[in-house]
């Protein structure tokens, strides 16, 4: 790679080349989808009816393409806060104003089974990041807008889910109370499933108290979708579904899009539902 200069504070390399996601203006869609695993980026994309790889650079895989005439982008974070952050920024500096993560989950209710999804009405903040960007006592808070619209794409496609608060942590063992090598444990974290669960939070993860937050200061839209994979109440892991998560989504992307169409032709600043229109698969 050819050197480049910039200013430390906020470094831009040739061409505005985001550092992190080396993407530029014209690559990012307003509505973004966050998976975590690059991989599943592709997996994304083959649900669109158009897509280009824009750009593969550590852990971010990005595509930008067409769905229904509609533009998105699919970029993925990487597991945890830190990368998260990293790229929220700069697909916001490039455009990015609507995120939906897309991911894998544990539930910790003993109801929730896997393959369900979860869709996050906000977040524990134990993700080791949002800390650093505003006082603990900040709510991070999915955008109600995309809550509604992960709710009707799920009900179209009738999937099993279920709606409420998350644990997002910066540890995949210890910070989700599992023992780490050896059976390393310490006393702080071996009760943090029971009383998560006596909460009512529904299942850990990594990634949404990021996003969420980072969307509530920034004043952007910001939700998730999650697939069960595992339920720690019960010790059972299943591996598999994701395809559910992308699909939901996807179409709520769609149903998003409808919405904002017709709240500008409306003349309104929020979606209500009287405004909602039928959006078919």
């Amino acid at each position: 790679m050819n050197k480049w200069k910039s200013k430390a504070t906020k470094p831009v390399m040739e061409d505005g080349l985001q550092y992190h996601i080396r993407c530029k203006k014209g690559d990012i869609a307003k509505y973004v989808l966050l998976p975590g695993d690059p991989e599943r980026v592709n997996m994304i994309g083959e649900e669109w009816d158009e897509a280009r790889a824009v750009a593969n650079y550590r852990e971010h895989r990005t595509f930008t393409g067409k769905i229904d005439g509609i533009d998105i982008t699919a970029c993925s974070t990487g597991a945890g806060g830190g990368s998260t952050a990293s790229a929220f920024e700069e697909l916001a500096v490039l455009g990015g104003d609507t995120f939906i993560r897309v991911g894998t989950t544990a539930a910790i209710q003993e109801e929730i089974n896997p393959g369900d999804l979860i869709i996050s009405s906000g977040a524990v903040r134990h993700d080791g990041t949002s800390s650093f960007y505003v006082d603990d006592r900040y709510p991070a808070s999915a955008h109600y807008e995309v809550i509604a619209a992960l709710v009707q794409a799920a009900e179209q496609l009738g999937y099993r889910y279920h709606v409420g608060v998350s644990c997002s942590t910066a540890s995949w063992y210890c910070g989700q109370g599992r023992p780490g090598f050896k059976n390393f444990k310490q006393s702080f974290f071996e009760n943090k499933v029971d009383d998560l669960k006596r909460a009512g939070v529904l299942n850990f993860e990594m990634e949404a108290a990021t996003i969420f937050t980072l969307a509530g200061l920034y004043n952007l839209r910001a939700g998730s979708v999650c697939t069960v994979v595992a339920n720690r109440i019960r010790d059972e892991f299943e591996y598999g579904g994701i395809e559910k998560s992308i699909r939901t989504a996807n179409l709520a992307v769609k149903i998003l899009a409808n919405w904002d169409e017709l709240r500008q032709k409306n003349g309104k600043k929020y979606w209500f539902p009287l405004l909602e229109s039928k959006i078919t698969t």
